[in-house]
């Protein structure tokens, strides 16, 4: 399967209730180059979510004064209303509790990451705006700064419980930096308050609920062994699993309990991708056959039911997709999709429907999330809003997935998007390195820095390289210890491709990235002078040896001792090869512009990555421009420092490898002001523009078939 971009993308309608609750932005004129602000802008429609009964629909929407507040709308009379919102606070994530009763916590994105010293909270609401009850609260500013950033609110919504206002919730100890955290489980009454605390059988880092929505599987980590526990309904006792290492170990990952009590897991059982499996809790052992198996993938997604029955799996391919089991299921799928024929269209039904009504989320690689009520009964669809309203779609450039040949042999996916309207042929391109590095990150969906990227002409290539997650074992393995080097070849190997192929221009490509991706892009500039023209990097791992020895960095301690001296390398045993792969080491021998970019309170990579790094290249190449923004952490979270980020990654774009003469040229009519600190020391006068690269924050460190709770340095 490949979802290419289609014919007929359209323009979806502006949501009505942000016309009546908030006011909806207008489009941009189709004949003029979107600006920087209008693909950094705020969501206008942020998250949609269907009440169990079907009968209501709530909504995240910003009020006139920029903070976001929650709405329900019926939907047999569409009439919205304002439920829930603060002075000076947006609602950042909501939940149902049950048909009559709502879940949300609060947050400010007009603060940096790095300035929020208050835990989210939690509060409870009736749907029509009653009785509200503050839950939780969390003031972290007694705690020490790097708890903020490691963990910005720490109790948080887990699941609902059918028929109750109950729900339960994790709640995570502080703790000490770089510590592990144990998530304890409460169930918590939303309209009292009060909670009681479930049993655990060891420091448990994820919880699994059963069709009630009652706890049943409990996931541990003990030093680098993780374990899965079942919680026996009838001994009321929780019994071990599996243990495996959660680093390299072939274990699985429980996916779901359905309403006969089996356990759906995800496992390699020999192979080299991850499967759908059924796990036998009388025999303790997984099924010998699959129940779903994705040719050249491992499984990644989720099972979709109601309150009766299993329904279908969602999983995720080159695009996302959904195999439904139920015939009234894959009718309606199928009616949606004649009616929205050019996007991805994730259907989410209620548990207990009483209305014929289904919550459509669509997008497409060119289409921001919008979001559809579907009636199965008159077979029709409204439109509730689209997320990014004056982002026009004709504009867009389009998202295919691409393999080609790494020197060795090695098949490397990747994600190419082409400007759209330019030539096709011998274009500047930006290969943009993900981060993680241990994550899949590339996806089919609409990315705001990608399609900046292509709106301003250039070729953007994001490559799936070795050591990346969801493309099997082997894929996976042979990216361990290969930081700098056969990592660093399947990226310069993508650039080569597109040479050969005519698509990029040999003499005009730079190469980009945050995260491991910044460190991916220094190590290029160094290992491939002659193949990049420029490079610019932003929250970038400049030295492996950084990782271990900085003390406040929120690396856990356990990734540190036990995860990175397989995955990455071993201080000791590795010393020689660490040192080779520095791009601290290394830093003379970058003589290509470059620019870069941090944020002052950054426990991830914290910025004496960058400030070490900076000053060791500027010593002997005159052309390196510094940017940072002392609030951000580990990528930006300020509109302002997006739109000043790019601007001039734009302008540094333009500077050393151009535009395509047949591009327009950008008519951004920004406004904002950065607080950022900037120094360059570059002699160029070239006056053209042109953009920049996608931001990596993924925190994940989780192998090939477990999910591990310890946070990757990049």
């Amino acid at each position: 399967m490949s979802f290419r971009r289609l014919q007929g993308i359209r323009r979806f309608p502006a949501l009505f209730m942000l016309c009546l609750l908030c006011g909806a932005a207008g489009a941009q004129a189709a004949a003029s180059l979107p600006s920087v602000e209008s693909f950094f802008a705020y969501p206008t429609l942020v998250n949609a979510q269907l009440s169990p009964d079907g009968r209501y629909v709530a909504m995240l929407v910003p009020a006139k004064d920029g903070y976001v507040r929650l709405g329900v709308m019926d939907v047999a009379t569409r009439a919205p209303k304002v439920i829930a919102s603060f002075d000076a606070a947006d609602i950042s994530q909501f939940h149902w509790v049950n048909s009559d009763r709502l879940v949300f916590d609060a947050g400010d994105r007009t603060i940096g990451l790095g300035e929020q010293t208050q835990a989210g909270g939690l509060y409870a609401i009736n749907r029509d705006g009653t009785d509200f009850r503050q839950l939780v609260l969390r003031d972290l500013q007694q705690q020490s700064s790097s708890v903020r950033s490691v963990l910005p609110w720490h109790t948080f919504f887990y699941s609902t419980i059918r028929n109750s206002d109950d729900i339960y919730v994790g709640q995570v100890d502080p703790g000490g930096i770089g510590k592990v955290k144990p998530i304890h489980l409460l169930r918590l009454n939303t309209r009292t308050g009060r909670s009681a605390i479930v049993d655990r059988p060891g420091l448990t880092t994820r919880w699994l609920m059963d069709w009630q929505g009652e706890p049943r599987v409990a996931t541990t980590l003990d030093g680098d062994m993780e374990s899965v526990f079942y919680l026996d309904p009838e001994q009321k006792s929780w019994r071990k699993l599996i243990e495996f290492n959660t680093f390299t170990g072939h274990g699985f990952v429980p996916y779901f309990l359905g309403p006969d009590g089996s356990l759906y897991v995800s496992s390699r059982q020999g192979t080299d991708k991850t499967s759908l499996y059924r796990y036998d809790l009388v025999k303790n052992s997984v099924d010998p056959q699959p129940l779903v198996s994705l040719q050249g993938y491992d499984f990644s997604g989720a099972i979709v039911s109601n309150d009766k029955k299993f329904l279908g799996v969602r999983f995720e391919t080159d695009a996302e997709d959904t195999k439904w089991f139920d015939p009234e299921m894959q009718a309606m799928q199928q009616a949606v999709n004649d009616l929205l024929p050019s996007t991805v269209n994730r259907i989410t039904v209620a548990g207990h429907a009483q209305t014929p009504y289904v919550l459509v989320r669509s997008y497409s690689d060119v289409q921001p999330v919008a979001y559809f009520l579907y009636d199965g009964k008159e077979k029709k669809l409204t439109a509730l809003g689209n997320s990014m309203p004056q982002i026009n779609p004709q504009q867009m450039s389009g998202k295919d997935m691409v393999h080609y040949k790494a020197r060795d042999g090695l098949e490397i996916p990747a994600y190419l998007t082409m400007p759209n309207g330019a030539s096709k042929k011998n274009l500047p391109m930006v290969v943009l390195v993900h981060g993680g590095p241990y994550v899949r990150d590339g996806a089919w969906n609409w990315n705001r820095e990608v399609q900046f990227l292509a709106s301003r002409g250039y070729v953007v290539l994001e490559p799936e390289f070795r050591g990346s997650t969801g493309f099997g074992w082997k894929h996976f393995r042979a990216g361990w210890k290969q930081w700098g080097l056969a990592m660093q070849d399947d990226v310069a190997d993508g650039a080569r491709w597109a040479i050969a192929q005519g698509i990029a221009d040999p003499k005009r490509i730079c190469i980009a990235g945050a995260s491991y991706g910044g460190y991916a892009t220094l190590m290029g500039l160094i290992r491939d002078p002659d193949l990049y023209r420029c490079g610019f990097e932003w929250v970038g791992v400049t030295d492996i040896n950084l990782m271990y020895n900085v003390s406040w960095s929120d690396i856990s301690s356990e990734y540190l001792k036990y995860g990175m001296p397989v995955l990455v390398g071993d201080q000791q045993k590795d010393a020689a090869q660490l040192k080779a792969t520095s791009p601290l080491e290394n830093a003379a021998r970058i003589k290509q512009p470059l620019l870069l970019a941090y944020g002052g309170s950054d426990k991830r990579v914290p910025i004496i990555h960058g400030s070490k790094f900076r000053d060791a290249v500027k010593a002997t190449n005159p052309d390196v421009e510094w940017i940072e923004y002392p609030e951000e952490g580990h990528g930006w979270h300020l509109q302002k420092n997006n739109v000043d980020f790019w601007s001039r990654v734009e302008k540094f774009l333009g500077r050393e490898i151009g535009r395509p003469a047949s591009t327009s040229t950008s008519t951004s009519t920004s406004t904002s002001t950065s607080t950022s600190t900037s120094t360059s020391t570059s002699t160029s006068t070239s006056t053209s523009t042109s953009t920049s690269t996608s931001t990596s924050t993924s925190t994940s460190t989780s192998t090939s078939t477990s999910t591990s709770t310890s946070t990757s340095a990049d």
